[in-house]
């Protein structure tokens, strides 16, 4: 059974959204607090989140980024603001999609479906243990913070491995410098986005057999980089 967690103030939202999710033969959790929904994120693990842009404690926007450290659950964020400005900073944070209140129990529906279905479609994550990421003989273990390449350890920093986690942990999708930046340094005014680069080139350096022609960390350029597990 597929696991839905809703953080929501709004009760009746929440209650009306886990109703249409149970019909469809989802387990749905709900919290009503921002600090207590990523908590409760981390301690079980869900096939997608939806999630409220207004919270108590924490807002929706830094929940999001939280989460995209080491997480690729969909996120569906839930706003009553209609500001394309908000939007935008929601999506650039790793949000999957944007919906606007009101909007229709029966559309949420839909749209939990089908972003579970296309992360399963495009996960490299071993469904047997989602502490680990292993695609083509590369092996990230999230909690010991330890690579390898081939069954041989590779040493990275703590941002190249941070760097190297936020890619994996969102196979085939093209994420910007801005994006990486924000969610990496953890700073609202962008700093210097070479940086990043150089991060990347560090880190191909230690696991591309041929850094030139990535196998794993690839440029897209003009819009950032990918981690293609394929």
């Amino acid at each position: 059974m597929k696991r839905i967690l809703i953080i929501e103030d709004e009760l009746s939202i929440a209650e009306l959204e886990r109703d249409y999710l149970q019909i469809e033969g989802f387990s749905v959790s709900i919290e009503s607090d921002g600090n207590k929904g990523l908590q409760h994120s981390a301690e079980e693990d869900f096939d997608l989140v939806i999630l409220d842009l207004m919270l108590p404690g924490l807002d929706g926007f830094e929940i999001c980024r939280r989460l995209r450290k080491n997480s690729a659950v969909p996120i569906i964020m839930i706003s009553a603001k209609t500001e394309d400005m908000d939007k935008i900073r929601g999506l650039g944070l790793g949000a999957d999609d944007y919906m606007t209140k009101p909007f229709s129990p029966l559309e949420l529906v839909a749209r939990v479906k089908a972003h579970i279905a296309r992360f399963e479609r495009l996960s490299g994550i071993r469904p047997e243990n989602h502490d680990e990421i292993e695609i083509k003989g590369l092996l990230i273990n999230r909690s010991s913070r330890r690579v390898f390449l081939n069954e041989e350890e590779i040493a990275l920093s703590a941002k190249e491995f941070d760097l190297l986690l936020f890619l994996a942990a969102n196979p085939n999708r093209v994420l910007s410098k801005e994006q990486i930046y924000v969610n990496i340094w953890g700073e609202d005014a962008l700093g210097d986005l070479s940086t990043v680069a150089v991060h990347i080139r560090k880190i191909r350096e230690k696991i591309e057999s041929d850094p030139s022609n990535p196998q794993y960390l690839e440029t897209v350029w003009g819009s950032g980089y990918r981690f293609t597990n394929r």
